[in-house]
């Protein structure tokens, strides 16, 4: 199996033999998740693709299987996965111990206060294509939260992204060449601020923050769907009075 691959497969290991805990049962949540990750791959994939043909990023072959769909390695495909899998892992399991929402009097000021610095960049970098689109995509994005949809659990997303930031840098770094010689996925400093976080451009932090809050997005959305059944002590309560 190829480097990418492995890394992909350690990200996800540990989540998912947590995944059947008799505690946390977050497999009893597969029927939201899995619609999730795949209604973000809708988007996703043909972004990497594009941005790939594009030469905004793109893959070192030693590193790979060598096997490709829609100009993506099939590492890339899993990675859109596998990542994502673990947050939301550690998303439902914050929400399981930790019942208290705490960020939630700070969500809105932090949005709006991202919101602005991430236009603000990309209005000073419109040839930087990585920077502008993936921050003004995701300024767009965390407006409609506050805006539009008007969610009510940004604080627990943002604890959970903040908690994952670890465990993002360093599969990220793995990517970029921080363990290897050469790195698996390279990038064209001329498409981003070139700003890097030991070898991981800055851009990342804001791709995966985008890609994490669509998963939660259609996740949350998919739960507020369950339906809500009525028992029958409860209806004839509802008759008598």
């Amino acid at each position: 199996m190829s480097y990418y691959f492995w890394i992909n497969l350690l990200a996800l290991s540990v989540p998912l033999l947590v995944t059947f805990d008799k505690r946390l049962k977050f497999y009893r949540n597969w029927k939201y998740l899995f619609p999730a990750i795949l209604g973000t791959m809708l988007i996703f994939v043909p972004w990497d693709a594009a941005k790939t043909a594009m030469g905004v990023w793109g893959f070192n072959p030693d590193h790979l299987q060598g096997f490709y769909l829609l100009n993506l390695p099939v590492e890339e495909w899993l990675f859109f996965i596998a990542i994502p899998y673990a947050c939301m892992f550690t998303y439902h399991a914050f929400e399981y111990l930790i019942r208290r929402d705490y960020l939630a009097p700070l969500a809105r000021p932090f949005t709006l206060t991202l919101i602005f610095l991430l236009l603000m960049v990309a209005a000073f970098n419109p040839e930087r294509w990585y920077t502008f689109i993936t921050f003004v995509s995701t300024a767009i994005f965390l407006s409609l939260h506050l805006f539009v949809f008007k969610s009510g659990y940004l604080g627990r997303f943002y604890m959970m992204y903040f908690a994952t930031l670890i465990p993002f840098f360093l599969v990220n770094g793995a990517l970029t060449g921080m363990f290897t010689a050469e790195p698996v996925v390279w990038y064209d400093n001329t498409k981003n601020l070139a700003i890097r976080i030991g070898t991981i451009p800055i851009e990342d932090a804001v791709y995966g923050l985008f890609m994490l809050l669509l998963n939660t997005t259609i996740y949350e959305w998919l739960r507020s769907k369950k339906p809500k059944f009525i028992l029958p002590d409860q209806i004839n309560v509802r008759q008598v009075s």
